[in-house]
Formats: structure tokens, sequence, C-alpha cells
């Protein structure tokens, strides 16, 4: 028998690695192994509240409404979820995918995504995943 908490913990490390792995060097699991609740799962994401499900199978809507009931306020809830000997899925809500999606006709959607990437350099995110980059 597998123990559910033990691949739920494994599942948080993978995806956490998978964050480091695309440039979010500060990306680690949650304080939820301290006993604290709400926060997210994975941490150092900024903007995204992460709730991460290594279950095979998973209630979608249950693990969404968690992620929102959860999500502290401006960031966009989202579950990343996969069952044994598959890949990576990630789900969020249909207005926050249009929210952050860009359309290189649209100045509007333009300068929000400038914005964005203005708002990780100065948390110096966006510094550190150009940096590992160039550093390959």
């Amino acid at each position: 028998m597998i123990n559910s908490r033990a691949k739920g913990n494994r599942g948080e490390r993978e995806w956490a690695k998978m964050c480091r792995d695309h440039g979010y060097g500060e990306a680690r699991r949650g304080q939820q192994y301290c006993g604290i609740t709400g926060d997210a799962d994975v941490v150092g994401v900024p903007g995204f509240h992460l709730e991460i499900k290594r279950v095979e199978r998973l209630n979608i809507h249950d693990a969404m409404a968690q992620a929102i009931g959860d999500a502290a306020p401006g960031d966009t809830p989202v579950v990343c979820h996969r069952k044994d000997r598959t890949e990576w899925l990630v789900t969020m809500r249909a207005e926050d995918w249009f929210g952050i999606l860009t359309h290189p006709d649209d100045k509007d959607d333009f300068d929000r995504a400038i914005g964005r990437m203005e708002e990780l350099i100065r948390q110096d995110v966006w510094n550190e995943s150009v940096e590992d980059k160039n550093d390959d």
C-alpha cells in the first residue's frame, strides 16, 4: 500500500524542482509541513497559489475550490497535478487563463505582459531566470 501523504510530499518536491528548473530559483515546498494551513503547497512563484496533487483519482473541482479558498488576494489559484506514469498538468479558471494570455495584436494585453515582466524584475525573479539561461 502506498502512503498517500508521502506520495503527496513527493509530488510537491517534484513540482518545486520543476519550477526551479524553469527559472524560479526560490520555489520550494510551502509551510504546510510545519502545521500551518492555508499556505500554497509550493511557494516561490510570484502571483500564483499552487496546489499540488499527486493522486490517481482527482476531483479537480474540489482541488480548484481549495486553491481558490486558500489563495491570497491577487494570487491566481492553480492546481498542478499528475497520476503515476503521466506528465504534469496545470489547471486554472478560464478567466485567469485569459487574464494572463497575451495576443500580439492587442496593445492592452502586451502592456499587461510588460507590466508583469517588470514586476518579476523588481522581485528579482526575472533576472535570476535570465542569468540561469545565460549560464547554460
